[in-house]
């Protein structure tokens, strides 16, 4: 089922009386959702994500635009009518019924020629429950299950009556570090297996990248850039979703373009012969710095923080708009790096302008 967001606006009243302007919540947000994706709503706390999701899911209405499910226009259809399942936060499972009552309690609400008898509610139920891996619990309360396995319940009682689209709200923020990335492969499984149209709201970058077919990024109601994760990732529109994306963040620099050229400080580190004389704000992601005995970006060794695989080199630059920058470089490639001085090259890929007003990216490949 795919999703339609037509221009849709959501605006509070300002609480502050003396402020006659409402609050925007969400800003003209135009999107097509396709049929059986599963798309991430990304941005930091109170950028309109959760309250899309409310609109989608008809728990709020919006002030102006439509919503459309496939071709049909369910703007003004309360939630029951518009066949979703809604996932929250805090799981919001019933404490004194088993796993397979809550799963089934969704089922014993249908009336007319949906109307389902017991033994039919149960099969379906623990067709859910093996679908999410929670079969063999079906006789537990809620507080005899783990963090994990009472999410498992939540979406499974979302999804035993195979709804038109499946919205989840935070659903892996109160796991922990290995069981929020067990369960967001798990939902992964899942939304691939129904084929559902899944819409999840996060603030956790990784998360989102790690498992959307899509990304909306926001910021304060206004969608910033729509895409596949890497494509956002690699070429961001502006220097907020790069540095919202990426972990470590995105390094900044004050820079400018002279003759073809760009500078960091002195150090002359990259022909962008297509830019504009000028100053700019210069983003380079970690993975863009190569360690080079010869190369043109020169920087104080802080420390060097070995995590395994990659290494993550701490260093400190006159133009960086932070304290120190981070470098992920390969383990077999820390050979010295003792000295109090190391010398980057850059990859061009890995590098970004952006405007000083505007902080719009500026295209060092026209």
């Amino acid at each position: 089922m795919k999703v339609v967001l037509d221009h849709v606006t959501k605006a509070f009243p300002n609480r502050n009386k003396k402020l006659k302007q409402d609050v925007i919540a969400v800003s003209d947000f135009t999107y097509e959702i396709p049929d059986g994706s599963l798309i991430g709503l990304l941005g930091p706390s109170g950028c309109g994500k959760s309250t899309t999701l409310n609109l989608i899911s008809g728990l709020l209405t919006p002030t102006s635009g439509r919503i459309l499910f496939g071709d049909e226009d369910v703007t003004d259809f309360s939630p029951e009518h518009r066949g979703i399942g809604l996932v929250f936060q805090n799981y919001a499972l019933y404490p004194h019924m088993t796993v397979a009552e809550n799963i089934m309690f969704p089922l014993g609400n249908l009336r007319g020629k949906d109307k389902m008898s017991r033994a039919e509610m149960r099969r379906k139920a623990e067709e859910i429950a093996a679908l999410v891996q929670i079969e063999a619990y079906m006789d537990r309360k809620p507080s005899e299950l783990s963090g994990g396995q009472q999410q498992r319940v939540a979406i499974a009682r979302a999804l035993v009556k195979m709804p038109r689209v499946l919205l989840l709200d935070e659903p892996l923020s109160n796991l922990d570090a290995r069981l929020r990335l067990q369960t967001r492969e798990e939902i992964h499984r899942i939304q691939r297996q129904t084929g559902i149209t899944t819409i999840f709201v996060t603030h956790d970058q990784e998360e989102a990248m790690s498992i959307s077919d899509a990304i909306v990024v926001m910021r304060d109601g206004v969608v910033q850039q729509i895409g596949a994760p890497q494509q956002v990732y690699n070429d961001p529109c502006n220097l907020f979703v790069a540095k919202f994306l990426g972990t470590p963040p995105i390094n900044v620099f004050d820079g400018s373009v002279s003759d073809g050229a760009l500078y960091l400080g002195e150090d002359r580190v990259l022909d962008v012969p297509c830019v504009p004389d000028g100053t700019y704000y210069v983003g380079i992601r970690p993975e863009g710095f190569e360690i080079r005995a010869d190369g043109p970006m020169h920087a104080a060794l802080s420390a060097i923080e070995v995590m395994g695989r990659d290494v993550s080199v701490v260093a400190a630059h006159p133009a960086c708009t932070t304290d120190t920058l981070r470098a992920i470089i390969d383990a077999d490639e820390t050979v010295g790096l003792h000295a109090n001085e190391i010398r980057f090259s850059l990859k061009p890929s890995k590098v970004c302008l952006f405007d000083r007003r505007t902080e719009i990216r500026v295209r060092t490949d026209k």
